[in-house]
């Protein structure tokens, strides 16, 4: 039997409002309002330090910026139209194929339906509204490792903006909007953005890669990370503020926030050591970069199924993303010659498909998962389909979109900025003065 929905997130956005609001739950209120604070500290600074210490010194401040100026623009733009865009359910219906199946309407631009009485479950809407606004903030933010170094400023901010319109809030809607949006009503299951967000922003990211192209002199100048102990710092808050992004999915403080936290941190774990293990007979010496390569891989992996899989599960699709994820970022890069400055793709878009794929066999209680799973084989086949969906979307639609930003902007700079570095030629300043 296949499970139907995603996450309880769409179903309790969807109830309709009763004339006097339910009582709030403090207890959930307050493991909400962390939660979505983890989730912002994931981009700034967590994302902004693991990024910014893999590029060249000359670049450090470009990403960094980046990451503050996405965040800025998605906050904005979520409560202007966005939330409305992934969660508006107008028209929605069970089995129904229409246009709400794939994007809702604005009637609730500007938040035009919230009140500060406005409950979700047992905790305030505009925590919910937040909580969300961090998950659409980070999504666009992982793309930028993949063109770092030499997309300029503003084609990055446009791009980023139509992105978030374009392909993540179709993309959130379709799977987590409720009944009647298109993977909801296939029963993919993705309990907190490894389609959404991960695989996502990992397709994205290669697509930019490869209309920007190369940076000069990949792949014969050596381009090593400037600063690995920002990157490893970097990762650590990620590891940390993921609690928030994988348990706070459960929107309770309860049993299955407390299961997701678990498998997050073992997934993480093993997926860190596979990694390691991989490069260490590999290439002969384990790695900081490697390590903290796996840790994230780990954490996109499982993602997905952090509401469904055990601890033994949590162990199996850990070691399967640091490893698989370290072949696909190093040989199968090498091999085809794509420039993804900071692997994006290798690591969240490959972690997000091998956590897809294994959430359709450990949430199977037979092996120790807390889904309904019964059909294995089937299950697998759904989160094949919504895998594919993705990768076919977000390809052709980030593809028409870098095109359109550069007729309108300019996407590259020039080979004497890039030469310079971001942080001088675009912004006038350094992250280094010594």
């Amino acid at each position: 039997m296949l499970v139907s929905g995603s996450l309880l997130l769409p179903a309790l956005v969807r109830a309709s409002p009763a004339a006097t609001p339910p009582p709030i739950d403090s207890g959930d209120t307050a493991w909400m309002l962390t939660a979505t604070a983890l989730v912002l500290f994931m981009t700034v600074p967590g994302l902004a330090l693991f990024y910014g210490g893999m590029v060249r010194a000359k670049n450090l401040l470009s990403v960094l910026l980046q990451c503050f100026a996405i965040t800025g623009t998605i906050s904005v733009a979520w409560v202007v139209y966005g939330y409305s865009l992934a969660f508006d359910a107008t028209g929605m219906e069970a089995g129904t194929l229409n246009l709400a199946s794939f994007i809702g309407t604005l009637d609730n631009a500007f938040l035009a339906r919230l009140t500060k009485e406005s409950v979700i479950a047992e905790f305030p809407e505009s925590v919910f509204i937040t909580f969300q606004m961090t998950f659409a903030i980070i999504t666009p933010a992982l793309i930028v490792g993949a063109f770092a170094e030499r997309m300029r400023f503003s084609a990055m901010l446009l791009f980023s903006l139509l992105w978030f319109t374009f392909v993540y809030a179709p993309i959130a809607h379709m799977v987590w909007a409720g009944a009647g949006g298109l993977m909801w009503d296939w029963g993919v299951l993705d309990f907190a953005g490894g389609t959404v967000v991960h695989i996502n922003a990992g397709v994205a990211g290669l697509v930019a890669a490869l209309v920007l192209g190369k940076r000069r002199g990949y792949p014969n100048t050596p381009m090593p990370p400037h600063n690995l102990g920002y990157t490893l710092v970097g990762a650590g808050m990620l590891w940390v503020g993921w609690f928030g992004f994988n348990a706070g999915s459960a929107v309770a403080a309860d049993q299955t926030a407390g299961m997701a936290m678990l498998v997050t941190q073992v997934a993480t774990a093993a997926a860190a050591l596979g990694w390691m293990a991989a490069e260490w007979i590999t290439h002969g010496k384990p790695s900081a970069l490697g390590i903290a390569s796996g840790v994230v891989a780990g954490l996109v992996a499982i993602t997905p199924a952090a509401g469904t899989a055990g601890p033994a599960g949590a162990i199996a699709i850990g070691l399967s993303a640091g490893v698989v994820c370290f072949f696909c970022a190093t040989t199968l890069k090498r091999r085809l010659g794509y420039d993804d400055s900071l692997d994006v793709f290798g690591v969240h878009a490959v972690g997000g498909i091998v956590g897809a794929l294994l959430t359709g066999v450990f949430a199977a209680p037979a092996l120790g998962g807390f889904g309904t799973v019964q059909d294995i084989p089937a299950q697998v086949w759904v989160q094949a389909k919504g895998v594919g969906f993705t990768i076919l979307y977000t390809t052709v639609v980030t593809f028409v979109l870098l095109k359109l930003v550069g007729l309108a902007i300019r996407l590259r700079v020039d080979e004497e900025q890039e030469a310079e570095g971001l942080d001088l030629a675009l912004h006038n300043e350094r992250g280094y003065n010594l």
